[in-house]
């Protein structure tokens, strides 16, 4: 089993999407990191992952959240996922904000 998953996580590390929005404008996406955030917490980087990515770990507990909620119809879920998604894009942000003023001024 364990040589499955690595050869899961080598195979995602060598076929990586390229980002078009950095090769047209030379910037960063709010997106770019999530591949390689994904890749380190399949490895078991889960600090690697957070610092890499912030935003995967809600992204993921989300579309849990959502599936869950498609099989079992939760009481208020769609409050939930309303919230959830709100909570997950302001993460994207923040973190895009972050790696856009405070680390390419340094």
């Amino acid at each position: 089993m364990a040589f499955f998953l690595l050869d899961i996580i080598t195979w995602l590390d060598a076929h990586q999407l390229p980002c078009m929005f950095k090769a047209v404008t030379h910037f960063d996406c709010p997106g770019c990191g999530i591949q390689r955030s994904f890749i380190l917490l399949m490895s078991g980087d889960v600090t690697g992952s957070l610092l890499l990515y912030p935003a995967l770990m809600p992204i993921i507990l989300l579309f849990m959240f959502l599936i869950l909620h498609v099989i079992i119809k939760i009481k208020q879920g769609a409050k939930i996922l309303k919230f959830g998604y709100i909570f997950c894009v302001s993460v994207m942000l923040v973190s895009y904000i972050y790696k856009l003023v405070i680390i390419k001024l340094v």
